[in-house]
């Protein structure tokens, strides 16, 4: 395995073992409440695609009422927002980012890093892409540049579908997803331990603070394509 840059593995691996024995009362908490107001476990397991290319499970805390087989949006990876499958307390989650905390886990076990880009699903990965494989040449991240940038991304993808005319998952593939990789590759060639500590700084800021207007980066996403 060659080198990674950013914070120390070691470093990653304590941090998050403190971080999740800190906050498990709030993570329990948030997991009593997933169960008791909607049917379903109260986390959410997905397949990611990890460190070169290798498949990892994602944890999250339930956001959506469980599918079922007859649920019209059944297969849909793409969430904007006012999607109805969001439960209430699902958008009390997402806004404060509180569902991602169970990514410490994966941080812990070493799925994922702190700072890194998002892992995606298999079905948007093409593992023969040299950008691809760039990005999946260091293991994906709880936080970066990009995500930072996209902190408002349902509002983004509502926005840039009804802008386009193209449906939410069209605008994903079309325009949003190549941002993210172009600008994911690109911040590759910046990370380091202090880089990838101001980051985990700044979105802690992020978080309390709501984020870029959604407005302002759906130009910006745009008019990288023109």
């Amino acid at each position: 395995m060659g080198h990674q840059p950013g914070l120390p593995r070691w470093f990653e691996w304590a941090a998050a073992l403190i971080a999740i024995v800190g906050l498990s009362p709030i993570m329990l908490m948030v997991a009593l409440v997933i169960r008791a107001t909607s049917a379903g476990p109260a986390l959410f397991r997905q397949q990611r695609v990890g460190l070169h290319g290798k498949p990892f499970e994602l944890l999250k805390f339930r956001t959506m009422t469980v599918r079922t087989e007859n649920d019209d949006e059944l297969g849909s990876e793409i969430t904007v927002s006012g999607d109805q499958r969001v439960t209430t307390v699902g958008r009390l989650l997402r806004a404060s980012k509180l569902d991602e905390l169970p990514e410490l886990l994966n941080i812990a076990r070493g799925d994922m890093s702190v700072v890194g880009p998002r892992p995606e699903v298999p079905r948007y990965v093409d593992l023969e892409d040299q950008a691809w494989k760039l990005v999946l040449s260091v293991r994906p991240g709880l936080t970066d540049t990009v995500t930072l940038l996209l902190r408002n991304e349902e509002a983004i993808l509502k926005a840039g579908a009804a802008r386009t005319g193209l449906d939410p998952e069209a605008f994903y593939r079309q325009h949003l997803l190549p941002f993210k990789l172009e600008k994911g590759a690109a911040s590759l060639a910046q990370r380091s331990v202090w880089e990838d500590t101001k980051i985990a700084l700044r979105t802690a800021g992020a978080i309390l603070g709501g984020g870029t207007d959604a407005e302002s980066v759906l130009e910006l996403i745009l008019s990288e394509k023109s």
